[in-house]
């Protein structure tokens, strides 16, 4: 019998050890990213008070176009980096949520950075 790993369990292990080394304050919010097989979504989190401060994702009404692929998480990083200069966030901390940096969660990033945040 062969047996399979567990991805699922690896990738929250992973999620878990980055998430004892990073924070988001109220000065600089947490960036997170969730890559499901058919989207993504993107956060922009204060952990001290425990509050969401902007949200996009490939699954809003007005995306209009097939979730998951980099094209698309482009366009949602862009997304989420106009709404928080709506709100006057500029300065973040990317956290990647135990994915590889590569692909949809790179081109996440890319689009937030050109859409104008920091990281």
């Amino acid at each position: 019998m062969i047996k399979r790993p567990d991805t699922k369990a690896q990738r929250l292990k992973r999620h878990k050890r980055v998430r004892g080394k990073i924070s988001g304050t109220p000065e600089r919010p947490r960036l997170c990213v969730f890559r499901s097989l058919s989207h993504i979504y993107a956060q922009v989190i204060d952990d001290v008070n425990g509050t969401t401060l902007a949200s996009a994702s490939s699954v809003e009404k007005d995306f209009g176009a097939y979730g998951g692929n980099k094209d698309a998480a482009k366009k949602v990083g862009e997304t989420i980096a106009a709404r928080c200069k709506d709100k006057g966030i500029e300065n973040v901390v990317f956290d990647r949520g135990g994915y590889v940096y590569g692909g949809r969660v790179q081109a996440l990033a890319e689009g937030a950075r050109e859409g104008g945040l920091k990281f």
